[in-house]
């Protein structure tokens, strides 16, 4: 059977495709940067599918990567995407914003979290940003939307958050993974003698904004649909996470746990063809 591929799996992944991500921790997954291409020949894939994977692409790269996908895709084959859906919240804000306006408490918190999710995904320059704080807050003032909105994989990280929270971890002094880390420590720290503190800042944040965590860019259907074609792709038709043209797509799990629920609601998917 020609292999159906999952670019940016991280953890969710299906052992019978071929998964690729930045990082590995399991057998079935191949550790690759997708910066730098796809490492598979040619026509020889029958599904190319990521999730989330699109908006983290600086704008300039995401045209060559998108042709990457077209060609290691066999001719038919299918690409699946799935990317924030800025439609959607560009709906939210102006509806909460109305709403919050009116004196609606409930609605106010829900305003600050959507401003959140639309601009400190891009804006952030530490790892987890103002949504790490929001969802360190324990009640969280607006639990019902907020889990709507990041679904299971956002139950999962309060969760943790929370238990992290109650539980005080000692780390010993000198541990090996601080070992192991001396010569980057010792490059930062002549890196330190060297620069000025404006410029140690903004190295910081350059490095960080390139590391793959905020999102650089983001789609609705009418920019993504726009995007496949010039891609190279024909058909670009709006899915959700249930509906597919991958024949047996509801085996998988990818976009579904086993008992129907949506793994990442915030989501909108498109799938195209090649030609």
């Amino acid at each position: 059977m020609t292999p159906y591929l999952n670019l940016g799996c991280g953890g969710r992944f299906h052992p019978d495709w071929i998964n690729i991500d930045v990082s590995s921790n399991d057998s079935h997954i191949i550790q690759h940067d997708l910066s730098r291409g796809i490492p598979l020949p040619d026509a020889s894939c029958r599904v190319v599918y990521h999730a989330a994977v699109l908006e983290h692409f600086r704008q300039p790269d995401v045209l060559a990567f998108l042709q990457e996908c077209l060609r290691v895709l066999k001719p038919g084959g299918i690409i699946r995407i799935g990317v924030p859906d800025l439609e959607q919240l560009c709906r939210l804000y102006l509806q909460k914003l109305e709403t919050a306006q009116s004196g609606d408490e409930t609605a106010a918190h829900d305003y600050d979290w959507i401003m959140l999710e639309i601009f400190d995904q891009m804006a952030r320059e530490q790892s987890g940003g103002g949504m790490l704080t929001w969802l360190r807050q324990d009640p969280l003032p607006n639990e019902t939307f907020i889990y709507a909105r990041i679904g299971e994989e956002g139950r999962e990280l309060v969760r943790t958050l929370r238990t992290h929270q109650t539980l005080a971890v000692r780390q010993p002094r000198l541990s090996i993974q601080r070992l192991r880390a001396l010569p980057g420590m010792a490059k930062r720290g002549l890196l330190a003698w060297l620069l000025s503190e404006k410029d140690r800042q903004a190295l910081a944040i350059g490095r960080f904004r390139l590391g793959g965590e905020v999102h650089q860019w983001m789609y609705d259907r009418y920019s993504l649909a726009r995007l496949l074609r010039t891609a190279g792709f024909t058909n670009p038709v709006p899915q959700d996470a249930t509906t597919s043209q991958i024949p047996d797509w509801s085996q998988f799990h990818l976009d579904t746990r086993p008992d129907g629920t949506v793994i990442k609601p915030d989501l909108f998917f498109m799938e195209a063809i090649k030609s």
